[in-house]
C-alpha cells in the first residue's frame, strides 16, 4: 500500500518524465522511509536505466526491491496509471485551445521547470554515487561535453564506463 501511495502520487507529479521525480524518490526511500541505502538508490537508478523500457523503470526496482515481483509490478502500475489517466483528460483540453495564449504560456513556462527537475535529480545522482572527486569530475566532464558539443552521448557513456575501468 505504501508504494502504491509514494508512486501514485510521485506519478501526477512527474512533469517532463519520471526522471523528474528522482530527487522526491530519493527523498522518500532514502531519508523518509529508509528503504535503500543512498549508494543502493544511485545502484538501482543505474540498473533501472542500463535496462531497455521506459524511463519510469526506476520505480519498478524499488519497489521489487523493497516487496519482491509483487511490489515491482504495484510500483510500475502506481507509476504509470495516474498519469496516463491525467495525460488523456489534459489531452482533450490542451487541443481543444491549441491557439489560446494560455496555453503558450503554460508550455513556455514548463519547459524551465522541467529542465530544473532533470537538473535536480542529476544533483541528487551525483551526490548519491559519492565515490570521490574522481567520478565528479568525470560526470561534470560528460555532461559539459554533453551540453557543449554534438558528441552523441553514447560515447559519452562508454567513455565514462572506459574511465571507470582504468581509474576507478
Amino acid at each position: 500500500m505504501q508504494l502504491a501511495l509514494l508512486f501514485g502520487h510521485l506519478s501526477i507529479l512527474a512533469v517532463g518524465g519520471a526522471s523528474s521525480t528522482v530527487p522526491e524518490i530519493s527523498r522518500q526511500v532514502v531519508s523518509m522511509r529508509h528503504w535503500l541505502t543512498a549508494t543502493q538508490f544511485a545502484q538501482l537508478y543505474a540498473i533501472s536505466n542500463a535496462a531497455p523500457g521506459p524511463n519510469m523503470m526506476i520505480a519498478t526496482v524499488i519497489g521489487a526491491h523493497v516487496a519482491g515481483v509483487e511490489g515491482g509490478v504495484v510500483a510500475t502500475l502506481a507509476m504509470i496509471l495516474p498519469a496516463g489517466v491525467l495525460a488523456v483528460l489534459v489531452s482533450h483540453v490542451w487541443e481543444r485551445y491549441r491557439e489560446a495564449r494560455w496555453r503558450r504560456i503554460v508550455h513556455a513556462a514548463l519547459l524551465p521547470i522541467t529542465a530544473g527537475l532533470v537538473v535536480a535529480a542529476a544533483c541528487v545522482l551525483l551526490r548519491q554515487s559519492d565515490t570521490g572527486w574522481l567520478t565528479f569530475a568525470v560526470s561534470l566532464l560528460c555532461a559539459g561535453l554533453s551540453w557543449r558539443t554534438k558528441v552523441h552521448p553514447l560515447w559519452l557513456l562508454g567513455g565514462g564506463a572506459a574511465l571507470g575501468l582504468l581509474l576507478l
